[in-house]
């Protein structure tokens, strides 16, 4: 019988420590797709994400065509 490497068993047991965290670091935090969409909608809300980005310029434009078109009724009768 042979004494054992102790350096070999060290190692081996530090790839096994190493191989079981990397899969720790693959589980999702989610259980369903549903709570994954929330915590993302909340999140990216918290950022601003979600505000009004536009101003008043979609009314504006509204209001211009709104014009151009009556305009041009008004012109046909």
């Amino acid at each position: 019988m042979s004494k054992p490497n102790r350096g070999a068993q060290t190692a081996l047991l530090s790839l096994e420590a190493d191989a079981a965290s990397a899969r720790g670091g693959f589980a999702c935090m989610f259980s369903t797709a549903d709570e994954y969409e929330t915590a993302l909608i909340a999140e990216r809300r918290a950022q601003g994400r979600y505000g009004r980005p536009f101003g008043p310029w979609p009314f504006v434009m509204f209001v211009g065509c709104a014009m151009v078109v009556s305009g041009m009724v008004m012109l046909w009768l």
